[in-house]
């Protein structure tokens, strides 16, 4: 038996950008351990969420984005209160997105969930974070 897709729906923490997205249900984090990821301390979604399930419903404009060596994913900001709410894949665009999973509006507690831990730091994929 298949588990049915779900839609999510999320924003930054002002409001200027919101985003949903579908895929299966969330049931788990991930935390990577890599110098931005460790800063920002944020939950991602384990999963990538591909471009065809993945929409920016407002706020393209005040997105910012940060790419650090060695530049594999677009690590976007909102330009107003800061939060990051997803990121995507340089090298391969149609990997599609990770979340914030503090932005989801359906998940009251992403710190509830099992949190996976992928050491970026020492692993130079571009799937790490």
């Amino acid at each position: 038996m298949t588990e049915q897709a779900e839609t999510y729906e999320g924003s930054c923490h002002c409001g200027a950008i919101r985003f949903r997205f579908k895929g299966k249900p969330i049931t788990g984090a991930m935390r990577c351990n890599c110098s931005i990821c460790r800063r920002k301390n944020a939950l991602m979604s384990r999963a990538y969420y591909p471009p065809a399930d993945f929409e920016l419903l407002s706020g393209a404009d005040d997105l910012v984005v940060y790419r650090f060596e060695p530049n594999m994913v677009n690590h976007y900001f909102c330009q107003h209160c800061g939060i990051y709410p997803f990121h995507d894949a340089v090298e391969d665009p149609e990997l599609g997105y990770r979340v914030n999973l503090g932005c989801v509006e359906a998940i009251e507690d992403p710190h509830a969930l099992p949190v996976r831990v992928f050491d970026g730091r020492d692993t130079w994929k571009y799937l790490a974070c």
